[in-house]
């Protein structure tokens, strides 16, 4: 599978993560092929030379996805917190561990023009990934003065008033910068809010709960922190990336690569 990740369109760089384009081969008959794909605290909209376009939520747990056919893909994958800004004012947490056509979201109209002008001509990569970013623009309203506005937008949401969306990018912040070791209660208490407040918004414009989106934070460093796997030993010292990640012990470790992965931190390593 060919996958490529790109910056940020300028401007967007505390909004958008990266734009990315894949190409899946098609799949033996009697043994398709597919690809686990792990939480990252991100979502995703995802244009497909099918036709099909659509916003991937926040993901509590690994998914496996198949690749029967061949299919290209140009995407976005959006900082946690700023997709709502894209997608429009719909509560994430009600699209965790699953997916919304883009028409519901943009309308079809809008949706079909994209589709159309990525994927009906030949285009270049370069090509698609310019159409991707003037859409991007478009839909915060500041197409005509580009990256300029985008930053000032960008600024302005970072530092806004701890309610809504301003509150739940701080948050995220916050949570990233401690690596999930930061209680939610604590959170709650330096931004002034009550914890539940605080879950609520959290929810709606994150996806997850500060808790899960901490816990996968925590499981991200450790996956960083294991390195590349070791052909034929057991060469990580799963205790101590436990301790160092911020984990009670390595059964606490063990348990949430299971539930993030599917398998045990050596097996999943034996994997990559």
């Amino acid at each position: 599978m060919r996958y490529q990740e790109f910056p940020p369109p300028p401007g967007l760089a505390g909004l958008v993560d990266c734009l990315w384009l894949s190409e899946a081969p098609a799949g033996p008959a009697v043994a398709p092929v597919s690809h686990r794909v792990l939480p990252d605290n991100c979502t995703d909209i995802l244009w497909q030379d099918s036709g099909e376009a659509f916003f991937v939520g926040m993901m509590s747990t690994w998914f496996d996805v198949p690749a029967a056919r061949r299919v290209r893909t140009v995407a976005v994958r959006f900082r946690p917190g700023a997709a709502s800004l894209f997608v429009g004012p719909v509560p994430l947490a009600g699209l965790a561990d699953d997916r919304a056509d883009l028409e519901l979201l943009w309308g079809r109209p809008v949706a079909d023009r994209l589709g159309d002008a990525l994927w009906s001509v030949a285009r270049s990569d370069a090509e698609r990934l310019a159409l991707l970013t003037e859409a991007l623009y478009a839909r915060l309203s500041v197409a005509s003065a580009g990256a300029r506005a985008a930053t000032a937008l960008a600024s302005r949401i970072a530092a806004g008033a701890p309610a809504g969306q301003a509150l739940a990018l701080r948050a995220v912040a916050e949570l990233e910068a401690s690596g999930g070791a930061l209680r939610v209660e604590t959170l709650a208490a330096a931004l002034g809010v009550s914890r539940q407040y605080l879950a609520n918004q959290f929810r709606d414009h994150v996806g997850l709960s500060p808790k899960l989106f901490a816990r996968i934070c925590r499981f991200r460093a450790a996956l960083a922190a294991s390195g590349p796997a070791t052909a034929g030993r057991q060469a990580h010292d799963w205790a101590t990336v436990a301790l160092d990640c911020g984990y009670f012990d390595q059964s606490h470790l063990i348990r949430d690569f299971q539930d993030f992965t599917g398998n045990s931190p050596d097996a999943h390593l034996g994997k990559r």
